[in-house]
């Protein structure tokens, strides 16, 4: 029996992704990312060529627990065959963990009304998490650190963030929620807001960083946030540390 009707429908995808091999989600000439592997394989899949809308995107080496993008496509009876069968297509690491019905004029990245990053610090050399985590040897000052990510909960402009020469209408972001947990023998950063700029929590991340290990204060960073100019903050923490973590939406998207 066929898992296809012909009705013309928009669905959510939920996926997730290891980011070592590809140079972050959206397209790129001559480069291999996971928007392209997952259009070419959907489209392989349903024998036409789909297009797929993401939630945002992601920089090169960077991981996703959480994706949504969105495609259209006629009425899948299946979702659990659909699943399975894409799963069984795609890559190791690129998985397919839920598809849904949506409305007609749903968007994977205009509808999203909060998306949450968390980036991975190790005090230990693993070879298992290698790929995955921020090793380093030195324990930062956490507590100030939490200090300095409080005060983003209160700021708006996040320029000396951005990566530079990108093309946005404002720098403002919401950010409701950023802290450094210590969990075992490693150190995780939780950072969730309305919208994120290029490079933004790796740059943050860096400069939370220079500051627990003591090479600025916090009137420094105070002044890094007013400076709106990327020189004055820290470098970018390595990408393979950085997780896309979860993607919120409103209740009523679905159909």
């Amino acid at each position: 029996m066929s898992i296809l009707k012909k009705i013309r429908v928009r669905y959510f995808i939920e996926i997730a992704y290891n980011g070592k091999n590809y140079f972050g989600w959206q397209r790129q000439p001559e480069q291999i990312t996971v928007q392209q592997v997952l259009e070419e394989t959907i489209s392989t899949l349903l024998r036409t060529e789909i297009k797929i809308t993401g939630a945002g995107r992601t920089d090169t080496g960077v991981h996703a627990k959480q994706l949504f993008a969105h495609f259209d496509f006629d009425e899948i009876e299946n979702f659990d065959e659909f699943i399975f069968r894409i799963n069984s297509f795609l890559p190791k690491d690129i998985s397919v963990k839920n598809i849904f019905e949506v409305k007609e004029d749903a968007h994977a990245r205009f509808d999203a009304v909060e998306r949450e990053y968390e980036y991975i610090i190790s005090f230990e050399k693993d070879p298992f998490s290698q790929d995955f985590a921020y090793q380093i040897n030195n324990k930062p000052d956490v507590a100030l650190m939490n200090q300095a990510a409080e005060i983003l909960l209160g700021h708006r402009d996040f320029q000396c963030f951005s990566r530079s020469k990108t093309d946005v209408k404002t720098y403002n972001c919401t950010i409701v929620k950023a802290f450094w947990e210590a969990k075992d023998n490693r150190l995780i950063f939780t950072i969730a807001a309305d919208r994120f700029l290029r490079n933004m929590v790796r740059a943050i991340v860096g400069t939370l960083l220079d500051l627990g290990y003591g090479k600025t204060t916090l009137d420094d960073f105070k002044a890094i946030l007013n400076s709106k100019r990327r020189e004055k903050a820290g470098a970018s923490a390595p990408a393979h540390g950085l997780y896309l973590a979860k993607v919120i939406y409103p209740d009523d998207i679905k159909t």
